[in-house]
């Protein structure tokens, strides 16, 4: 693992074309390589997107390990690019809401898509935040995520197993905002069957109950990359009005239903290879 991260640190300085075009030369070879992942990203496709051809889902699937390992070879440049640097390449519309943070309790929620951490980044170049952490098993690979992520301001990360009371007092007690990525499956725990794609989804509610409980805003971000390896942008959509509204039921499908609506803007970039239906309802046979 030093080797790699030593080799992360040289490719960093490459022009962002190159290491792009890098990136996605090894995500190709992945993509024949690695068949459980493309087989589950496969099913993801044929659940979520059954209207396009099979063509169409494989074309998105490769494109989408291109993407991703695109995504690990340019995080070199996040952990170690210089601050100059990094404010030519990442776009950010409108603006980081730092207007919204100072104002009270509030809530970045970024989806899993590939350069989900170029999002902390645009935001740690303005504010420190609050997140949850799971600690990698290679120490070594531990200590520079947690170094990577930090080095512009303090952030503090808790573990899953902590919970959520740490969370609410960083952001009721010391104002910082909580960089939530909320749809992942991680089981029937606090978590409830809401349709993603019309699929039934293991879905944690944590977003409309840490709303509500804390009166925070909610900012959606979404985090892209820019064509012709221009870089990436970073989008801070207006905080969503009085959310929550309904029950938990409701108010997360209107956060899944908001993710669908993303991913159809750029499907190749969105976190596919992951099980998102490995959790099913009781009686239901699995997908994968």
């Amino acid at each position: 693992m030093r080797a790699v991260l030593v080799l992360m640190w040289l490719l960093h300085w490459l022009p962002l074309p190159v290491l792009g075009r890098l990136g996605e030369a090894v995500g190709s070879l992945l993509f024949g390589l690695l068949r459980k992942r493309r087989h589950i990203a496969l099913t993801n496709l044929r659940l979520c997107l059954p209207h396009l051809s099979e063509q169409e889902r494989h074309q998105i699937a490769k494109q989408h390990f291109q993407m991703y390992a695109r995504s690990v070879f340019e995080r070199g440049i996040l952990w170690w690019g210089s601050e100059a640097r990094l404010k030519r390449l990442i776009q950010v519309e409108p603006a980081v809401p730092l207007d919204v943070i100072q104002s009270g309790p509030t809530i970045l929620m970024c989806p899993h898509f590939v350069c989900l951490d170029v999002a902390g980044v645009a935001v740690m170049l303005e504010s420190s935040l609050c997140s949850i952490y799971t600690e990698q098993r290679n120490k070594v690979f531990d200590q520079a995520l947690r170094k990577g992520r930090s080095r512009f301001r303090p952030v503090k990360l808790f573990s899953r197993a902590e919970g959520v009371k740490p969370i609410i007092r960083a952001m009721s007690n010391e104002g910082l905002p909580y960089f939530m990525l909320p749809d992942m499956d991680f089981g029937v725990k606090n978590a409830d069957f809401i349709p993603f794609f019309g699929i039934p989804a293991a879905t944690l509610t944590a977003l409309p109950r840490l709303a509500a409980s804390t009166n925070a805003k909610v900012v959606p971000v979404i985090a892209t990359m820019l064509p012709d390896y221009q870089g990436w942008k970073v989008t801070f959509h207006p905080p969503w009005d009085n959310y929550p509204s309904g029950d938990l039921a409701s108010a997360t499908r209107e956060m899944n239903a908001f993710i669908e609506q993303e991913v159809l803007k750029a499907p190749s970039e969105y976190f596919w290879a992951h099980k998102r239906f490995k959790t099913r309802p009781e009686g239901e046979p699995g997908v994968y």
